[in-house]
């Protein structure tokens, strides 16, 4: 590590603004020297690379002071360390997330080249041929015959990366994170993993994916605060969709009778350790079935899903050890809220004020103008899903949540939706989906009425959605999975920032002078 960088670059910082650090004067004239030399110190390519974690595999079974024959072989990659000794050094390179040490020497470089090599800075990328052997120590190590620098860097990695307080700073330069932290490399690589295991399980099963608008003329499909965007061209102003379910609808409407999308949806909301206004979201839909299918879905897939990405069907969530094989119990919210609060919906709904009263003394912060749904909503998020850790569905919804759900044929006030809840948080949401034009045009309406009384999350009336159901949509259950917030649960990590490459951070500049 260089010693001349200021602490404040070190950190992430930015020197004075009327002079250049020394560290970038240095490279600078280092990049200058290498030109004038004719090497170019940004290559264009270097070919017939062996990545090191190949060289590492096929040479594993050497002993202690064992040079392997035929063993030539190009290798490249950053490097992390350099140890000095005299005549010889050793590097540490990095490829990709795998380390693998080289040495060289000036008997077999030269005086010119070994000088060069020596000169390199922790952060330089470099390729290089020679053999394997394992030293008197063990540590496999490529024998170094002859080099070239591949990507001069003009900035140092951050001193004692590992130890930085400020994980801000980690979430805005992922790049160097990625580099100096290799743990936080394969956690997001697993991450990709349910992505790609999710996807061949639902094609297995026979459903078709697809891909919808992301550029709406309409917000629908979740009670949520879009983004508003203007399309020049057409002079009018269209929304990210905060979910795809109004389109995917139309599908089944259309004779698609399987089908999924795995997409981004966006949301004009606050940022917690569980909420990033940009998203993925996991949403199908199935012809012919109800919730009750998509529950047996649910516990066959998500235990699958975590033997594909960790291994076992049992994880860990904090001081919990979670069993995601089926069955899940059945428990509707009305027994939820009682069993947590003393509270049933029948009495929150007769008697708001009381309700809210007894929210507040669970120190729930409660608006006057809350309304019924609203006060159910923050009970369920703030009091009942932290009380539950193991799978659990929580079925039978208050139709003022789920203005998009069919009612429940034993009470109209109830509707066929469930979450699925593990270690206190909601991993999915699912409904018997609405299929009656003229119920679901009602419930647009009071939404609308919602909306004007000044809830801004409420759900719009889009007529073309309700022209497509009087076309005729057949019986389905739909189902939502927040891949983010499950991939939280795989990896056991506590913010979602942990489990997306680039989350939304407030602005560079304001953040700095907030600090």
């Amino acid at each position: 590590m260089d010693p001349s960088v200021p602490s404040e670059e070190r950190d992430g910082g930015g020197p004075p603004a009327d002079r250049q650090p020394d560290w970038e004067s240095e490279r600078l004239a280092e990049i200058e020297r290498l030109r004038k030399e004719r090497i170019e110190p940004y290559a264009r390519s270097f070919p017939g690379r062996t990545p090191l974690a190949e060289i590492a595999r096929t040479y594993a079974h050497l002993t202690t002071d064992q040079k392997a024959e035929d063993s030539h072989c190009r290798a490249a990659g950053r490097v992390m360390s350099r140890r000095e000794h005299g005549k010889a050094v050793f590097l540490t390179l990095r490829d990709g997330w795998d380390d693998l040490q080289i040495y060289a020497n000036i008997d077999t470089l030269g005086e010119t080249s070994f000088a060069r090599l020596k000169a390199v800075n922790v952060g330089d990328i470099i390729g290089c041929e020679g053999h394997v052997f394992r030293t008197r120590r063990g540590e496999l190590t490529i024998f170094v015959e002859s080099w070239t620098i591949l990507t001069k860097s003009l900035r140092p990695l951050p001193e004692k990366w590992h130890g930085l307080h400020d994980r801000e700073t980690r979430y805005r330069q992922r790049y160097v994170d990625l580099i100096a932290n290799p743990e936080v490399a394969r956690r997001l690589l697993d991450r990709g993993r349910l992505v790609t295991s999710m996807r061949r399980y639902l094609e297995d099963l026979g459903f078709v994916e697809v891909e919808t608008p992301i550029l709406q003329p309409l917000p629908g499909g979740a009670l949520a605060r879009p983004f508003v965007t203007h399309h020049n061209a057409l002079d009018t102003d269209l929304y990210l969709r905060i979910a795809p379910e109004l389109y995917l609808k139309r599908l089944l409407v259309g004779g698609f009778d399987r089908v999924f999308e795995i997409g981004k949806n966006f949301r004009n909301e606050g940022i917690s350790l569980v909420h990033n206004p940009e998203f993925t979201m996991m949403e199908l839909y199935w012809a012919y079935v109800d919730y009750n299918a998509i529950m047996e879905l649910v516990e066959n897939m998500i235990p699958a899903l975590a033997q594909e990405v960790t291994g076992s069907a049992q994880i860990v969530a904090g001081e919990h050890t979670i069993d995601l094989r089926a069955p899940w119990p059945r428990r509707t919210v009305d027994s939820l809220l009682h069993a947590n609060l003393g509270l049933s919906l029948a009495a929150m709904r007769a008697d708001p004020r009381a309700a809210k009263e007894v929210l507040r003394e669970h120190r729930i912060d409660v608006e006057n103008r809350d309304t019924f749904a609203m006060l159910v909503d923050k009970a369920l998020k703030h009091v009942v899903w932290p009380a539950v850790v193991q799978p659990t569905f929580a079925i039978d919804y208050p139709v003022e949540l789920s203005p998009l759900a069919k009612c429940s044929p034993d009470d109209p006030l109830l509707v066929e939706r469930f979450q699925a809840i593990i270690a206190g948080r909601e991993i999915c949401n699912a409904f018997s989906e609405l299929n009656d034009p003229g119920d679901q045009r009602r419930r647009f309406e009071e939404q609308a009425r919602n909306k004007e009384a000044g809830d801004e999350e409420a759900h719009v009336l889009d007529e073309d959605f309700l022209r497509a159901l009087e076309y005729g949509m057949p019986p389905a259950g739909g189902l939502g999975i927040g891949v983010d917030r499950l991939a939280m649960l795989f990896l056991g990590v506590e913010s979602i920032r942990d489990v997306i490459l680039f989350p939304q951070l407030r602005p560079e500049r304001r953040q700095a002078a907030e600090d």
